[in-house]
């Protein structure tokens, strides 16, 4: 996987600056597999017949993503190898890009979709 995306795509479910579209569960399995893996762009995947993404050799790795680890200084083992090999430069990425602060203030954003959307009602955006 390439690690040379600069800033998250326009639907990257790390961007504050939309409505949540995945549910809390799955945020918690992303950020839990990003603290021992790798997550890809879902723009830079394959899609088979089921639907499910397929990383490929034109994969990047999502930089949402990225910014989120880098902003909570948590960077998988992964990560900092891709660095040390020269294969990921975090000076590069756009830390100013509007995703999340924390994991957690993502979670919390689930949350309160996922709460707003059991009444029926949409959630104001917050930056």
């Amino acid at each position: 996987m390439h690690y040379t995306l600069t800033k998250p795509c326009p639907k990257c479910p790390f961007r504050s600056d939309i409505r949540p579209y995945l549910r809390p569960a799955r945020v918690r399995e992303i950020t839990e597999s990003l603290a021992r893996g790798e997550f890809p762009c879902h723009e830079t995947v394959a899609y088979n017949d089921d639907g499910e993404g397929v990383i490929t050799k034109k994969s990047q790795h999502c930089a949402g993503a990225l910014i989120v680890i880098e902003r909570m200084e948590r960077p998988s083992q992964m990560i900092r190898i891709m660095e040390r090999l020269g294969f990921y430069d975090r000076r590069m990425l756009n830390m100013r890009a509007p995703v999340y602060a924390s994991f957690t203030a993502m979670i919390r954003a689930a949350q309160r979709e996922e709460r707003a959307r059991a009444r029926n009602i949409k959630t104001p955006m917050k930056h």
